[in-house]
């Protein structure tokens, strides 16, 4: 493949921008935009309800939708579960996997009812109430060729915190720099993600901070119009040389 590098080409995956639309989604709570953040507040304000978490506005929501399984950066929110529920955060999680996992969760759920929401499975509808309802969406993934849900995540203003790795590194980058648009951490180390979730927990202290990097996630242009213009132009490159 490094031999061959000056050949290939990487291209980002696009989202459905008509599917996963905030202003018309029938599965939220209420419709809302980049100009109604309020409503945004109040689909977070039904996800905590629909998860049995108390409805308090001032605490991140941090939210997972995910296969349950070590690739997917599981074992590194397992490592540090219990130092992390020790900040200001509650924390909901939809999925399914290795059993070591839902039974962590389910554990934590037990333990913590006040700070943790847990569905077995994959339930559509709730998957984008999550989207719309967090304040923060956790993608720890151990390498990822591109993924579709920390787009989804910025397309419903909630900003993506994720591994530096793959096509999470070519969509998200850092807050910490000029035009980022979420949090990164660089290795696969359970407390640099940590650290990269109280980084966001900082920045979430601000409103006024927090509120324009909403914004700009979810104006940036993940849609299949921005992919397909570079399939064209790679094609043309084709033809040309």
């Amino acid at each position: 493949m490094k031999a061959r590098q000056f050949k290939l080409t990487g291209i980002l995956n696009g989202i459905d921008t008509e599917e996963y639309n905030p202003q018309s989604d029938p599965n939220l709570a209420v419709p809302f935009s980049a100009d109604s953040l309020k409503q945004k507040a109040e689909n977070k304000r039904a996800l905590q309800e629909e998860m049995g978490l108390p409805q308090e506005k001032d605490v991140m929501l941090l939210g997972i939708v995910s296969r349950l399984v070590d690739h997917k950066g599981m074992d590194l929110v397992k490592y540090i579960g219990e130092e992390m529920l020790q900040e200001p955060i509650q924390l909901v999680i939809l999925g399914s996997g290795e059993y070591l996992f839902e039974s962590f969760f389910e554990e934590m759920h037990r333990k913590y009812p006040d700070k943790v929401g847990f569905v077995k499975g994959f339930v559509p509808p709730l998957a984008r109430k999550i989207y719309a309802g967090a304040d923060t969406f956790l993608m720890p993934s151990k390498s990822e060729p591109c993924g579709l849900a920390q787009m989804v995540a910025l397309r419903y203003g909630t900003i993506p915190i994720v591994r530096a790795t793959g096509g999470l590194k070519d969509s998200i980058q850092d807050l910490g720099g000029e035009g980022g648009n979420g949090f990164t951490f660089q290795s696969y180390n359970a407390h640099d993600m940590l650290g990269a979730i109280k980084r966001a927990l900082h920045l979430y202290g601000d409103k006024e901070a927090w509120k324009k990097a909403v914004v700009h996630g979810m104006e940036c242009d993940f849609s299949w119009k921005k992919s397909a213009g570079e399939y064209v132009a790679m094609y043309r490159k084709i033809l040309e040389g």
